[in-house]
C-alpha cells in the first residue's frame, strides 16, 4: 500500500506542470528561481565576516598535539565559547599529499545527530597507504614543524590555529589554511535557544532545518600562483576562475558548488550546474599545489582579488580563495607537485583513476530526444550508412519506455526490442536507453511497489516516502545511500528483470541531480532525510554519484564481470570517473556556448572527469536546445570531433538534424569531421589507457603540457588532445580568420596537409570551412587507422597507420595501447603497448607492457601498412625492415585518404610489420 498521499493538485493542473516542464521556453534559466549568496544564509553570513575579526577563533591545545598509533597526527582545537572542541587529525599520503580532518569532539557531550562524512568516494585503500608522520618540533612562540617529505614542510601555528604546507628548504610557503582568520565551524546545537529561528524561507518553500545552522567556513591561500582552475560545474569561455569578489571585480557571486537541473544554462556564469568537484588546482612560477574538501553539502566558494582585504599591498603570485559549505566536516586534501600532472596524479590516487572505457564508446554517439519508434531507429541507422558516415551508438531517450516506467518499452512503438538491437549490433553498433532515478508513483508499476513494500525511497521531513514531481508526474527516489539499495538498484539490470534488453545494450542516468520539478531550486529539499538518518543537505552533491554506482554495479553484474560498462551520467561528484562517461549537460545552439565547451571540459578533465562531451566528457554537437544554424552544426561537429565523448543530441522541439539533413557539401565537413574521429581511435584509446592509470585526461589545457609557458595560463579556446596533438575551434559566426598561439620551441605540423608552423608564437590563419585548426607536435608519433566502415567494430582487423612529425634533432616517438575492446581481460596482462622511437633515421617498436600483471594474453594480426614522415630532409626511395632485412619502397603520399588529397610526404609503403612485434625500419 501507498502510503497516505499528500496534498497533490488537480490532474489538468499536474498535466499543465508537465506540459510546461518539457518547453524549452518555460524552463530555460530563470534567476530567481535559483537562491544567490544574500538568499543563502550560510554565505551570507560567510561573506560579510572580515579577516581576523571572529570574536572566537579556535586555538591548537598544544598538551594534546600528539601521534596516533596509526601514524597520524591528532590535536585538540577549541574556545571557551565552544560546548565542544573540535578534534583535529593530520596524516600525509606519498609522495606530497597532507590530509586534514575537523570534526567535532564528541567523547564529552554526544548530539542527537553527529555530522556526516561521505562514504564510498575515496579508494579503500587510502588509510592503509597513509604514512607515519614524525612527532612535530614545537616552538616557543607556539608553532609546531613536520616533515611531510623530503622536500616539503607542514607548519602549525597553535593560536589562533592556522596550517602552512612550505618548500622545506626555502620555507617558501606552498599553501596555507585559516592565515586570514576566517575559519569558522559551527557547534551542532541540541536545541534552539530562545526567540532563535532555524526555518529558512525561499519562494513558496520552507527548509524546517531541524539540526540548526551547522556550516563551515576557512580561507585557503596558493602562492606562487599565476591562475587556479577548477570547481566544476558551471558556464565559462574562461578556462581559469576569475576573481568573484574584491577590487575591480563586477561579477559578486561565489562560484556555486549545488547540483541542479538547469535548461539552457548561461555560457558565462559562477552558478552551479550538473556537478560538483570540489577541487581546485594552482598553476605559476612555483610548485603546482591542489586543495580537494571531500564535503557533498552545498559549498560557495569565492576567488579573491588582490587587495580584497583591504592591504596597500599583496604578496606577489598569491591567491586567496574562501570556501563555505552548508554542512559536513572539514575532510580536506592538499597536494604539492613540480608540474600541474603530479598535482592530478596525486588527486586520483585518493579518489580513483577514471574507468577504462570500451572502444565503441571512444566512436560517435548519436541521440535524440526521442527517435519515436523502430521504423525512425531504423531509418536513422540506415541514413549513416546510405551516406558514408561511421556511428556506433544510437540512444533513446524517455519517450521510449511505458508511460515513463523506467526499465519498460513501449510496446506500441518499440514491440520487438531485442529485434530492433540485434539489427543494431548486426552492423558493430550498439544502443543505450535512459534510466532515471524518479520511479512513477502507480501501484500498478512493480518497481514501485517493491520500493515502497521494501521501504526504499528516500523520506520526507516527517518521515513518509518523499514525493516528488518528475517526468512521470508524481515520483519518489531509491535512497542510494544506503549500500543495500544500490545493491537492489544493480539487480534491476539483469536480463531478467530488464526485459527487452540485450548485451549490446547500454544505460544514460539523466535527472539525478537530483531533479525535482515542484521542489526548491528544482531539487530535493534539504529537510528529505537519508539512511542513517542524513539530511539531504548533508549529500546532495553525491547522490547522483552514488546513482551512477549503482548503474555501472548493475551492467558490470549483468555481464558477469566480464563487460566494461558504459553508464552515461549527468550529475557528478568526485570519484565519478570511476564509473563512467559524463556531459555538460542541456546546452543551447548559440556560438557561445560552442566556445564555452572546451573550457568547460578541459576543467572537468583536469579533476578527473577525463571521459566528457565535456571520465567521457563532451558537450551534445550542436546544443541541445534550439535549432542550430546549419554552419554552427558544422563548427561544432568540427571541434567535437576532439571532445573525448563525441554525440550529438537534441530536444524533441527542435528540426532533426542528422548529419545529412543540411545539403551536400554540408553532409561532406560533417562527414570529413567524423572520419577523422574515427582515423585517430587509435590515439584516443591509447589516451584512455594513460588516463585509466594515471587520471591525466585525454583533452588538455596547453599548460598541461607546456607548464612554463606564460601564454598557455589562460589559453581556454585552443586546446591539446593528448600531448601529441592541438586544435582550436572556430567560435564566431563568419569568421575569416582566427589567431592560434603553438607552444613550445618546436615546430607543429597541419593536420590536413602537413604544412610546418614555428612554435612559441602566435599565428594568424585564414579560415577554412572545410577544417578547424589542428595539428601535430614535432616530435610525435600518432597513429591512426584511415579505412573507414560502418563501426569502429568493424575496423578491429583493419590495419594502422603512423604519423611521424620529427622534431629538430630529426626525432619522434609515441605509443600504440591495443586490447580487446571490451573485457577486463587487460587486467590479467591481456594487452599489447608499444613505444614507437625515431631517431638516427631508424623507425624502432618497443614492447613496454609490464610484466607478471597475470596469464591472459591478447594478439592481434594488424599490420602498419602505411609511415608517414613529415620533416623528413632525406630523399631516400628505400627503407630496409629487420628482421628479414627486405627493402620497402618510400613515395610521396597524403597525409589523409580524403578526396582531394595532395601527395605532400614521404611515405613508407607497405612495411607490413606486425603491431605486436618488435622490429626496425630503416631510412635507406
Amino acid at each position: 500500500m501507498d502510503p497516505p498521499p499528500r496534498p497533490r493538485p488537480h490532474r489538468v493542473a499536474v498535466l499543465l506542470l508537465l506540459l510546461l516542464a518539457s518547453s524549452p521556453a518555460a524552463r530555460a534559466w530563470k534567476k530567481d528561481e535559483f537562491r544567490n549568496c544574500n538568499q543563502t544564509p550560510f554565505c551570507k553570513r560567510a561573506r560579510t565576516r572580515a579577516p581576523h575579526s571572529l570574536d572566537a577563533p579556535l586555538s591548537l591545545d598544544a598538551t594534546s598535539l600528539a601521534v596516533a598509533t596509526d601514524g597520524s597526527l591528532t590535536a585538540s582545537l577549541s574556545h571557551p565559547s565552544r560546548l565542544r572542541p573540535l578534534l583535529l587529525r593530520l596524516s600525509a599520503l606519498p609522495p606530497h599529499a597532507l590530509r586534514l580532518q575537523i570534526d567535532e569532539d564528541y567523547s564529552s557531550n554526544t548530539p542527537p545527530h553527529r555530522r556526516f562524512q561521505v562514504p564510498d568516494v575515496l579508494l579503500p585503500d587510502v588509510e592503509a597507504r597513509t604514512l607515519h608522520l614524525p612527532q612535530p618540533k614545537t616552538s616557543a612562540a607556539g608553532v609546531s614543524t613536520f616533515a611531510l617529505s623530503s622536500d616539503v614542510d607542514v607548519v602549525v601555528k597553535h593560536d589562533p590555529f592556522e596550517l602552512t604546507v612550505r618548500r622545506a628548504g626555502s620555507g617558501d610557503p606552498v599553501l596555507s589554511f585559516n592565515s586570514h582568520g576566517l575559519f569558522d565551524f559551527e557547534p551542532l546545537q541540541e536545541s534552539k535557544q530562545e526567540g532563535e529561528t532555524w526555518e529558512e524561507q525561499f519562494r513558496s518553500h520552507t527548509d524546517t532545518r531541524p539540526r540548526g545552522p551547522q556550516s563551515i567556513t576557512f580561507d585557503v591561500s596558493f602562492y606562487g600562483a599565476d591562475f587556479v582552475y577548477g570547481l566544476p560545474e558551471h558556464g565559462s569561455t574562461s578556462l581559469a576562475l576569475r576573481p568573484t569578489r574584491g577590487p575591480g571585480v563586477e561579477e559578486s557571486e561565489p562560484y556555486r558548488l549545488f547540483n541542479l537541473d538547469v535548461f539552457e544554462y548561461l555560457h558565462e556564469s559562477p552558478f552551479g550546474l550538473y556537478g560538483s568537484i570540489p577541487f581546485m588546482i594552482a598553476h605559476g612560477d612555483g610548485p603546482s599545489s591542489g586543495f580537494f574538501w571531500l564535503n557533498a553539502a552545498e559549498m560557495q566558494i569565492d576567488v579573491l582579488a588582490p587587495g580584497w582585504d583591504g592591504a596597500s599591498s599583496t604578496e606577489n603570485g598569491r591567491i586567496d580563495t574562501l570556501w563555505m559549505a552548508e554542512a559536513g566536516v572539514v575532510d580536506a586534501f592538499f597536494f604539492v607537485g613540480s608540474e600541474p600532472k603530479d598535482v592530478i596524479k596525486q588527486y586520483i590516487s585518493v579518489t580513483g583513476t577514471p574507468s577504462m572505457p570500451q572502444q565503441f564508446a571512444v566512436a560517435y554517439h548519436q541521440c535524440r530526444w526521442n527517435y519515436r519508434d523502430e521504423e525512425d531507429v531504423a531509418g536513422v541507422d540506415s541514413g549513416f550508412d546510405e551516406h558514408d558516415i561511421p556511428y556506433d551508438v544510437l540512444w533513446l531517450d524517455i519517450e521510449h519506455t511505458d508511460g515513463k516506467r523506467y526499465f519498460t518499452w513501449d510496446h506500441s512503438a518499440f514491440p520487438n526490442p531485442e529485434v530492433m538491437q540485434g539489427k543494431i549490433a548486426d552492423k558493430g553498433r550498439k544502443m543505450v536507453t535512459i534510466v532515471d532515478p524518479h520511479i512513477k508513483r502507480d501501484s500498478s508499476f512493480h518497481l514501485h511497489e517493491e520500493a515502497t513494500a521494501k521501504g526504499y525511497y528516500v523520506k520526507d521531513a516527517t518521515g513518509k516516502d518523499f514525493d516528488g514531481w518528475c517526468w512521470p508526474g508524481a515520483s519518489s527516489y531509491p535512497d542510494m545511500l544506503n549500500p543495500e539499495i544500490r545493491e537492489w538498484w544493480a539487480d534491476k539490470f539483469s536480463y531478467e528483470n530488464y526485459k527487452g534488453s540485450t548485451p549490446t545494450l547500454y544505460i544514460w542516468n539523466d535527472m539525478n541531480e537530483p531533479s525535482v520539478f515542484n521542489g526548491p531550486e528544482v531539487t530535493m529539499p534539504r529537510d528529505a532525510v537519508h539512511y542513517g538518518d542524513v539530511e539531504h543537505r548533508e549529500l546532495h552533491n553525491a547522490y547522483g554519484y552514488y546513482f551512477h554506482m549503482a548503474t555501472a554495479d548493475g551492467l558490470l553484474k549483468r555481464g558477469e564481470g566480464k563487460d566494461r560498462p558504459f553508464v552515461l551520467s549527468r550529475a557528478f561528484f568526485a570519484g565519478s570517473q570511476r564509473y563512467g562517461a559524463i556531459w555538460t549537460g542541456d546546452n543551447s545552439a548559440d556560438w557561445d556556448h560552442l566556445k564555452s565547451s572546451i573550457p568547460m571540459v578541459l576543467t572537468l578533465g583536469l579533476t578527473g572527469m577525463t571521459f566528457s562531451v565535456g571520465a567521457l566528457t563532451g558537450a551534445d554537437i550542436g546544443g541541445f536546445f534550439g535549432s542550430p544554424e546549419p554552419d554552427l552544426l558544422v563548427r561544432w561537429y568540427q571541434v567535437g570531433a576532439f571532445y573525448p565523448f563525441f554525440r550529438g543530441h537534441a530536444h524533441h522541439d527542435t528540426k532533426r538534424r542528422e548529419p545529412w539533413l543540411f545539403g551536400e557539401r554540408r553532409t561532406a565537413l560533417m562527414r570529413e569531421a567524423i572520419h577523422m574521429r574515427y582515423s585517430l581511435l587509435p590515439y584516443y584509446y591509447t589516451l584512455f589507457r594513460e588516463a585509466s592509470v594515471t587520471g591525466v585526461p585525454v583533452m588538455r589545457p596547453l599548460w598541461l603540457e607546456f607548464p612554463d609557458d606564460k601564454e598557455t595560463y589562460n589559453n581556454g579556446e585552443a586546446f591539446m588532445v593528448g600531448p601529441s596533438l592541438l586544435a582550436q575551434g572556430i567560435y564566431e559566426e563568419g569568421q575569416k580568420s582566427v589567431s592560434v598561439y603553438l607552444p613550445g620551441e618546436e615546430l607543429w605540423y597541419d593536420l590536413r596537409n602537413g604544412s610546418p608552423y614555428k612554435g612559441g608564437v602566435s599565428h594568424k590563419l585564414e579560415v577554412s570551412e572545410d577544417s578547424i585548426p589542428s595539428f601535430q607536435r614535432a616530435g610525435a608519433i600518432v597513429p591512426r587507422k584511415d579505412r573507414f566502415r560502418r563501426s569502429s567494430t568493424q575496423m578491429v582487423n583493419d590495419p594502422y597507420t603512423l604519423v611521424i612529425a620529427l622534431n629538430s634533432s630529426s626525432a619522434a616517438e609515441g605509443e600504440l595501447y591495443v586490447d580487446d575492446g571490451k573485457s577486463y581481460d587487460y587486467q590479467q596482462g591481456a594487452f599489447i603497448h608499444r613505444r614507437f622511437v625515431f631517431a638516427d633515421n631508424k623507425l624502432t617498436s618497443m614492447n613496454i607492457a609490464p610484466k607478471n600483471l597475470g596469464n591472459k594474453k591478447f594478439s592481434t594480426e594488424c599490420v602498419i601498412e602505411r609511415i608517414i614522415i613529415l620533416g623528413v630532409s632525406s630523399g631516400s626511395k628505400k627503407a630496409i625492415v629487420e628482421p628479414g632485412n627486405h627493402e620497402v619502397d618510400i613515395e610521396l603520399g597524403p597525409i589523409s585518404l580524403r578526396s582531394g588529397s595532395s601527395s605532400v610526404a614521404p611515405t613508407v609503403r607497405k612495411p607490413n610489420v606486425r603491431v605486436v612485434d618488435d622490429w626496425t625500419i630503416r631510412i635507406a
